[in-house]
């Protein structure tokens, strides 16, 4: 009893050390400060860790990543998670690990999506889930500073999206891969250009020599002369992205002109000239443009310049749930979401090459019964083994300390733990930061919800109980709904039980929302009888064909998986599988992608930070 007592106050005393941990807070007034900070800090350091606090995760339960989840259909509740969601907190902490001593640098930062440059983007809506905002209210979360004073961005592909819509960015004719055979309409065209454009020249050169600078001013206004930047300016509309390549390479042999691409509307493109008055007037007006670009584009990036730092890095990213976590950095930050597992992968690791996964790493010291929090997690880890991780927060204000962006730490210091326990060393060589120490690579990049190499032969002596990591193939696995509201797993399993011959040998019945249960058989081949037995109309057994005749429904992994990837998310599972089966005969012709058949039948209580 004294040893609990003890290992307890030493745990208690460890959340008190870790409430204390200076962490610091970004918003709008001060995230230019803190992004140059934030650049010396990531490139001193060998790992980068981050942490999403969020509006929400799931709408239903059966929504959430779920045990039977292949990895292609969880990531595409995933997806649907981080279509439909925002980020508010973004937390993130680079840190290096010598011997036991953990050198962070937390910066918690809270973002709000807000349309700076009017141009409908990044978002107008978004949805939220009341439990995961009575999270934040209870941690004391500033909404209204969220609000008014949270950081904004833009992904890459809404960047160059906004981009194309602002105009006034410059051209160069070095960028564009234009053949050195020009048809004769691109002859013609790029001589009307050239002859256009020297007459505009000509009657500007004419004004400026005969009249004041006022009467000039006046006539321009009247004759709707346009004006960029006190010089006069010409707007060419023209058709496609090839003519305005024709269009520079027409202007190329003009002196002090300027070529900037103008805002596109309605698919018309638009190539703008303006007319400097000299050399050196053009060289100012180019680089007046450069630093104008220079601010847009900060302004139009916003938090993504951290985004790109940590890219640019290369450091290796530390997460605890790295398919939801990614799903969202990939939908806000880089571009919207592919439509497969196997296209999401390979654009992320051209961002972010080396992604590590503490709940990967959790599975090599063995099954954890509730340690589905890190915190709990961090103490599970302390009650069985010795490896002491101090922290160290250098030159962070110790004076007002905040609650906000502690779980970015405590996922470094559980991540320091687990390679102290695993005898895998993160001392990373000086210079050397970009690539991934060998002993973790492989740990690395790993997405599934269950273990790619689980493909073990079943052992049917093998029961399910909590912790067990037994596998099942989803051949083996029938949805079943259309029974009495409010039954439970045991109730099903028992009215099942003797309902016909497939029953007689081990079979498993889990619930997975109110309405929708799932059978496993583990016996090969039994599934499919059970489905013919339901097509049949239950003909061989009066039990079941009393059941059928109730309104009970079956269906195959096939129609759990189109569910998935037609995002039919209604509220109930049968709900959604009446409508794929509905839809069946539209989609035969459709062939289904090949994956991994075999998943993880126990949960194997994956750390569930969202739930903190």
């Amino acid at each position: 009893m004294y040893f609990k007592r003890l290992l307890c106050s030493q745990t208690a005393a460890g959340r008190r050390r870790g409430s204390q941990w200076p962490v610091k807070q970004v918003t709008k007034s001060n995230f230019s400060e803190a992004l140059s900070d934030f650049k010396d800090c990531i490139f001193s350091s060998d790992f980068v860790a981050v942490s999403l606090q969020k509006t929400g995760s799931y709408s239903a339960p059966w929504q959430r990543i779920l045990p039977i989840d292949t990895a292609e259909t969880a990531y595409f509740k995933a997806k649907h998670a981080a279509e439909r969601f925002q980020i508010l907190k973004f937390s993130v902490c680079p840190f290096s690990v010598k011997a036991s001593k953990l050198i962070a640098h937390p910066y918690d930062f809270q973002l709000f999506p807000r349309d700076e440059l009017r141009v409908g983007m990044p978002s107008y809506s978004f949805s939220c889930q009341s439990s995961y905002l009575t999270s934040l209210a209870r941690e004391g979360f500033d909404f209204n500073a969220c609000i008014y004073n949270g950081i904004s961005y833009l992904s890459r592909a809404q960047e160059s999206s906004a981009k194309v819509q602002t105009g006034h960015l410059l051209l160069n004719r070095c960028t564009f891969q234009l053949s050195s055979v020009y048809s004769v309409a691109d002859t013609i065209f790029m001589e009307r250009i050239k002859t256009r454009v020297k007459n505009w020249m000509k009657s500007c050169a004419d004004t400026n020599k005969t009249e004041d600078s006022y009467i000039s001013s006046l006539r321009n206004l009247l004759a709707k002369f346009e004006v960029y930047s006190s010089r006069p300016s010409l707007t060419i509309d023209i058709c496609s992205e090839r003519q305005v390549q024709l269009v520079l390479e027409a202007l190329k042999e003009l002196v002090n002109i300027v070529p900037l691409q103008g805002p596109r509307k309605e698919g018309v493109h638009a190539v703008r000239v303006v007319l400097a008055s000299s050399e050196e007037d053009k060289n100012l007006l180019v680089k007046e443009i450069q630093d104008k670009e220079d601010e847009q584009r900060r302004l139009i990036r916003g938090f993504r310049e951290v985004i790109d730092l940590i890219s640019t890095s290369r450091r290796p990213v530390v997460v605890h749930n790295s398919l939801n976590d990614f799903a969202f950095i990939h939908s806000k930050f880089l571009a919207p979401l592919p439509p497969s597992m196997d296209e999401f992968i390979s654009s992320l690791l051209l961002v972010f090459p080396h992604i590590l996964d503490v709940n990967h790493l959790m599975k090599e010291i063995g099954p954890f019964d509730k340690t589905n929090y890190l915190s709990a997690a961090i103490s599970y880890l302390e009650t069985r083994f010795f490896a002491p991780v101090d922290m160290d927060i250098p030159n962070q204000e110790t004076g007002q300390v905040k609650i906000h962006g502690h779980n970015v730490l405590i996922m470094c210091q559980l991540f320091a733990k687990l390679c102290s326990i695993l005898k895998i060393s993160l001392e990373v060589p000086q210079g050397d930061q970009c690539h991934l120490p060998s002993s973790l690579q492989r740990y690395s990049n790993y997405f599934s919800s269950c273990p790619s190499d689980s493909t073990d032969p079943i052992d049917d002596n093998v029961r399910i109980w909590t912790g067990n990591s037994r596998t099942v193939s989803i051949d083996n696995l029938i949805f079943l709904w259309g029974f009495q509201s409010g039954t439970s797993a045991r109730n099903l399993k028992n009215l099942l039980c003797d309902s016909h011959d497939v029953f007689t040998e081990e079979f498993d019945v889990k619930m997975v929302d109110r309405t929708c249960a799932i059978v496993v058989f583990w016996t090969p081949g039994f599934s499919e009888s059970f489905l013919r037995i339901i097509d049949s109309g239950g003909i061989s057994s009066d039990k079941l064909k009393n059941m059928i005749s109730e309104g009970l429904k079956a269906a195959g992994y096939e129609t759990y998986k189109r569910v998935c990837e037609l995002g039919l998310w209604k509220p109930d599972l049968a709900e959604s599988l009446e409508q794929a089966m509905d839809e069946t005969e539209m989609l035969s012709g459709v062939k289904p992608q090949q994956e991994q058949s075999v998943i993880c039948w126990n949960s194997d209580d994956i750390i569930n930070l969202d739930e903190l």
